[in-house]
C-alpha cells in the first residue's frame, strides 16, 4: 500500500489530502497514515479509500498495531456510523480492553452508553464470555463490567443490571459503589426490595467499599415497605464498618415510622430522635416537617405542636410544608379558627401560603358546612396570587353538591376554564352524585354521556353512584345493566356495587335474584363481608322468612364475620321484637343487654 500527497493552493493557505491505492497483494494500510487522517477527522478521504478495504478490517489491523486507544475509539464509531455495520462482539470487548489498559475510564462509559443504547441482542451473559476469551485481565474486566452495570442503569434497563451484578459475584469480579449506588437506587425507585436486600448482602459478602450513601439507599428501601427492624439493623452494620448514620440516615427511619400506621410508631420516632440528639446529630428542618406532620396524622395535633415549638427554640425556620401539615391537623380536629390563626402567622412570617394551604382550610370550611366561608375563601385565595387547581374547584363544588345547591356547583364548574383548569372525573362524579341524591337521573345520565364525549373515563365511583342511585329509585334491573356496561369498559366491581345491588333487589322482595347477585360476587372472588350478610339477613326478614334469615345468620358466624352494630339491630328490631329468638348457639347471648 502507498499513500501519495497532493497538495494543491487555495487562496493563502495549502490543502493537503491522502490518496490510497492498493497494490495488488497488498492488503494492509499504513497506521501512522490512517492515525493522522483519523486525529485531523479527516473523514471524506478515509471514506475515499475505504471503498476498495473493509472497514472491519481495518479496524482488526488498528487494533492489533500500537495506535492510540483514542483515536481507534475514534474509528469505532464513526465506521459503524458512516456504513451502517455493527462491529462484533469480541471487537467491542477488544475496544474496552484497550481503552482500559490506557486508564481511559470516561472512552469506555462512553462506549457502553452507546453499546447498551444499541445492543439488544447480546445477553449479560454473552457480554461476560466474551470479555474473558479476548482477554483474562482481572483488573481491567472489573472495571469494565462495573462501567456496563452503570450503563445498564442509566439506560433504564435494571433487570439486565441486576443480572450483570449477580454474575459478577459468580465469575470474582470487584464492583465498586459507582455502580452499585445507582443500582440500589433503582431497584428502590421500582420496589424491588427483595434484589436490594440480596444485593446489601452481597455487598457485604463481596467487601465492596460501601460508603454512606449505600447504606442510606438500603435504609430508605426497607424504610418504604416497613421492614424497620431491619432498616435498624442495617444502621448497626453501618457503624460497624466504621461509617456514621448522618441526619438523613435517622430522618429516613423516623420517616418510615411516622409512615407505619401502627399503633405506638410515634413513640418509636420520637424515640429514634432521642437517640439521634444523643449521637450529636442536629435535627434539621425535614426531621421536624417528619415527626409534625407524622402526629397530625396520628391524630396528636397537641403533640405535633409541640414538636413546631422546639422546632423554633432550635432557631430552626417553619416552613411552608410545617406550617401545612399543622393546618391539615387542625382542620381534621375541626380548629378552623386556629388552623387560620397558623395561616395569618405565615403571612407574617413572609411565607407564602401554596394552593395545598388553601384547599386544605376550604376542605375544613366544607366539612362544617361553613359554604360561604369556604366561598370566601376561595374568592381571596386568587386574589392573593395562589392559583386554584383541580382540587380546589371539586372541593367547593363538592359541598355544594352535598348541600343541594346544584346551580352553584354547575356555576363554579363552567368558570373552571377561565383559571386554565379543565374538570377531571372527580368534578363529573360530584355533579352526578348532587343530581342523583336529587333524583334528577335524566341530568346525571346526560353528564356521563357528556364525560364519553370529552375523553374522561368514568370510574367505579361514577358507576357505583348511578347503580345506587337507580337501585333506590326502584329500577334494580336497569341498575345491573349499569353493571354490565361497567363490565365491558374493563372495570371490576367491588363490594359496594354487588351489596347496593343486592339491597335493591332485597328492597323490591326480589330474593332469589338478591342471591344470584351473591354468587356472581363469590364467583369473582369476593367472599361476602358483614354488609352483604347484613342487607340478606333484613331481605329476608322483611319477607318474614325469619328461619331462612337465621340460617344466613349462622353461615356468617361460621365464616368468621363478626357482627356488628348494624347486625344487632336487624336481630333485634326484625327477628326480636317479632317474637323470634335466633338459633345461634350463645353467639349474640348479650344481644339485649349491649343495646
Amino acid at each position: 500500500m502507498r499513500a501519495m500527497v497532493v497538495s494543491f493552493v487555495q487562496g493563502d493557505s495549502e490543502k493537503k489530502f491522502y490518496r490510497f491505492y492498493s497494490t495488488p497483494n497488498s492488503n494492509k494500510v499504513s497506521v501512522p497514515i490512517v492515525s493522522k487522517l483519523i486525529a485531523n477527522q479527516h473523514w471524506w478521504e478515509l471514506k475515499r479509500y475505504l471503498e476498495d478495504f473493509n472497514p472491519t478490517e481495518l479496524l482488526h489491523q488498528l487494533l492489533d498495531s500500537e495506535a492510540d486507544p483514542e483515536l481507534i475509539f475514534r474509528y469505532f464509531n464513526w465506521s459503524q456510523k458512516e456504513f451502517n455495520v455493527p462491529h462484533t462482539l469480541e471487537l467491542s470487548c477488544r475496544l474496552m480492553h484497550l481503552l482500559a489498559n490506557s486508564k481511559k475510564y470516561p472512552k469506555i462509559r462512553a462506549f457502553l452508553d452507546g453499546f447498551v443504547k444499541r445492543n439488544d441482542k447480546h445477553s449479560v451473559s454473552s457480554i461476560f464470555h466474551a470479555l474473558l476469551m479476548c482477554n483474562n485481565q482481572f483488573c481491567a474486566n472489573s472495571i469494565i463490567i462495573d462501567m456496563l452495570v452503570l450503563a445498564y442503569v442509566k439506560n433504564s434497563k435494571t433487570n439486565l443490571a441486576y443480572e450483570a451484578f449477580g454474575r459478577a459475584g459468580d465469575y470474582g469480579f470487584k464492583l465498586s459503589v459507582l455502580s452499585c449506588n445507582p443500582l440500589l437506587c433503582a431497584l428502590v425507585k421500582e420496589k424491588e426490595i427483595g434484589h436490594v436486600e440480596y444485593m446489601y448482602k452481597e455487598i457485604i459478602k463481596r467487601r465492596i467499599e460501601a460508603d454512606l450513601f449505600t447504606f442510606n439507599i438500603v435504609i430508605h428501601g426497607l424504610c418504604k415497605v416497613g421492614k424497620l427492624n431491619k432498616a435498624g439493623d442495617v444502621i448497626q452494620d453501618m457503624k460497624a464498618w466504621g461509617i456514621s448514620p448522618n441526619v438523613v440516615t435517622y430522618n429516613t427511619l423516623i420517616d418510615g415510622y411516622c409512615k407505619m400506621g401502627k399503633l405506638g410508631k410515634m413513640y418509636k420516632a420520637d424515640a429514634i430522635l432521642k437517640e439521634m440528639v444523643a449521637n450529636k446529630i442536629s435535627p434539621n428542618e425535614i426531621t421536624y416537617n417528619i415527626l409534625i406532620d407524622g402526629f397530625c396524622k396520628d391524630e396528636n395535633v397537641k403533640a405535633a405542636l409541640k414538636v413546631f415549638q422546639e422546632m423554633r427554640k432550635q432557631g430552626l425556620k417553619p416552613n411552608v410544608v410545617t406550617y401545612n401539615s399543622l393546618i391539615t391537623g387542625l382542620c381534621a380536629e375541626g380548629k378552623l379558627e386556629e388552623a387560620c390563626g397558623l395561616r395569618d402567622e405565615m403571612l407574617g412570617s413572609n411565607l407564602k401560603p401554596n394552593v395545598v394551604t388553601c384547599n386544605t382550610l376550604i376542605n375544613g370550611f366544607c366539612k362544617k358546612q361553613m359554604i360561604r366561608e369556604a366561598k370566601e375563601l376561595f374568592d381571596d385565595v386568587r386574589c392573593q396570587g395562589v392559583l386554584p387547581d383541580v382540587i380546589t374547584y371539586n372541593t367547593l363544588m363538592d359541598a355544594y353538591c352535598k348541600n343541594g345547591m346544584m346551580e352553584e356547583a354547575f356555576a363554579l364548574c363552567s368558570s373552571m376554564p377561565e383559571s386554565g383548569v379543565l374538570p377531571n372525573v372527580s368534578t363529573y362524579n360530584c355533579l352526578i352524585t348532587g343530581l342523583c341524591k336529587q333524583g334528577n337521573m335524566e341530568k346525571a345520565r346526560k353528564l356521563f354521556d357528556e364525560m364519553q364525549e370529552i375523553g374522561l373515563k368514568a370510574d367505579l365511583v361514577t358507576f357505583n353512584v348511578l347503580i345506587d342511585a337507580t337501585c333506590k329509585g326502584g329500577e334494580t334491573r336497569k341498575a345491573t345493566r349499569i353493571l354490565k356496561e361497567m363490565l365491558k369498559t374493563g372495570l371490576s366491581p367491588n363490594h359496594l356495587t354487588y351489596n347496593t345491588l343486592m339491597e335493591g333487589y332485597c328492597r323490591e322482595g326480589n330474593l332469589k335474584a338478591a342471591l344470584n347477585v351473591k354468587e356472581q360476587m363469590e364467583k369473582d372472588g369476593k367472599r361476602a363481608n358483614i354488609v352483604t350478610y347484613n342487607v340478606l339477613i333484613k331481605g329476608y326478614c322483611k319477607k318474614g322468612k325469619l328461619v331462612d334469615a337465621n340460617g344466613l345468620l349462622n353461615e356468617m358466624l361460621e365464616k368468621g364475620l363478626i357482627p356488628n352494630q348494624t347486625t344487632y339491630e336487624v336481630v333485634r328490631d326484625e327477628m326480636m321484637e317479632k317474637g323470634f329468638i335466633p338459633d345461634i348457639e350463645g353467639h349474640l347471648r348479650n344481644v339485649s343487654g349491649s343495646l
